[in-house]
């Protein structure tokens, strides 16, 4: 591609590097064309399952198929198997699902929320949406990690946070905003995207978690060869993330703060820590490629930024990680300042060097990504 050779160097010449290599091997591989990304093995990995059994039965089921499902795709990725001559059978490990993930919605527990409204009879949860999935835009973005540029990024509306200084506000604290879509509409979008030119798609918003019903459903519209981004403020259920594991390719998550209170003061969520470190760690531990951001607020270095970057050394030492220094007052924080004055205003360059000096500290790979 010469013209991101043009427009992004980087986005190029980061392949040069080893390290990004070895830590994105997955993701890497499916650019290459060495292995199909997941979900088209998924789709075509047989389970026989009861649509009208429980939840709980029903995930039972699943946790066996996904653990069955991560030898046969080991074979595929090792090239004692082809998918190329695979059928795609009647009811597959994609089918169950989307047939768990719709049944979560009638109690929704897709995030920590929890909230339980029943989203299928037109009820919003806690993230403001009903069952509807509205996409803002959609486009190649130039602006992501190097890794992913060009990037096929599919904005939904809606949020389960409410961060005072969202940069993205007018979607994610706006539900209804954007053109209502189907699961096939969102299959042609993803398709097109890649077709222009997608490394990946990259599934954000607001956040995407709350879409997750149709996101998945969309998989069975498409089958073309590019890897899944998910790109979340990893505030999702633990179920809804068994769900999502074998069908994400890369996952590109936020790790905001080091403590709750932060949490709960800048983004009204309760239990921000506990949530978020468990499911960093499933991911890390199953040994998911992933890029964690971190955005540096100012006046939080201590209390947040070292305590996450700390946690991330310990728990996950293979990630790429994104500190980013990208935070400007927006939203409430800029129409009151008053409000929240440790953030009304950008991070110093004292802080950012503080930051990255941390992370040298602790051996975080951090500058092929930031």
């Amino acid at each position: 591609m010469d013209w991101l050779e043009l427009l992004r160097p980087d986005a190029v010449f980061v392949w040069r590097n080893e390290e990004v290599k070895r830590r994105l091997h997955h993701y890497y591989s499916i650019l290459k064309g060495s292995r199909p990304p997941k979900y088209r093995a998924v789709k075509r990995f047989e389970v026989e399952f009861n649509p009208q059994d429980a939840l709980e039965e029903l995930f039972e089921v699943h946790r066996e198929a996904s653990r069955a499902f991560e030898e046969f795709y080991s074979s595929i990725a090792s090239g004692d198997v082809s998918l190329n001559n695979m059928k795609i059978p009647e009811e597959s490990l994609l089918d169950l699902k989307i047939t768990i993930v719709k049944k979560m919605m009638r109690e929704c527990h897709l995030c920590e929320w929890r909230c339980g409204v029943d989203r299928t009879q037109g009820r919003r949860g806690a993230c403001g949406l009903d069952s509807k999935v509205r996409v803002a835009s959609a486009f190649l973005h130039m602006g992501e990690e190097a890794p992913l540029v060009p990037s096929g990024t599919i904005f939904f509306t809606g949020c389960s946070f409410k961060c005072v200084y969202c940069q993205n506000w007018d979607i994610s604290t706006r539900p209804l905003n954007g053109v209502e879509v189907t699961a096939q509409d969102l299959a042609g979008i993803s398709t097109e995207l890649y077709l222009k030119g997608a490394r990946n798609i990259n599934y954000v918003g607001g956040n995407p978690d709350q879409q997750a019903h149709l996101i998945i459903e969309s998989l069975k519209y498409m089958d073309v060869d590019v890897p899944l981004l998910w790109n979340t403020n990893m505030y999702m259920s633990a179920e809804l993330l068994e769900l999502l594991y074998d069908v994400v390719d890369i996952w590109l998550p936020d790790f905001k703060y080091g403590n709750n209170s932060c949490a709960r003061r800048l983004s009204g969520v309760p239990r921000y820590f506990e949530v978020a470190s468990r499911n960093h760690k499933y991911v890390c531990e199953r040994g998911g490629d992933i890029i964690i951001r971190h955005l540096v607020l100012p006046n939080h270095v201590e209390c947040c930024t070292k305590p996450v970057l700390k946690w991330i050394s310990e728990n996950c030492p293979r990630a790429l990680v994104n500190i980013m220094e990208q935070y400007r007052p927006e939203h409430l924080v800029a129409r009151y300042p008053e409000k929240w004055p440790e953030i009304a205003r950008r991070p110093t360059v004292d802080e950012m060097q503080e930051a990255y000096g941390y992370a040298d500290k602790l051996g975080i790979c951090w500058r092929p990504v930031s």
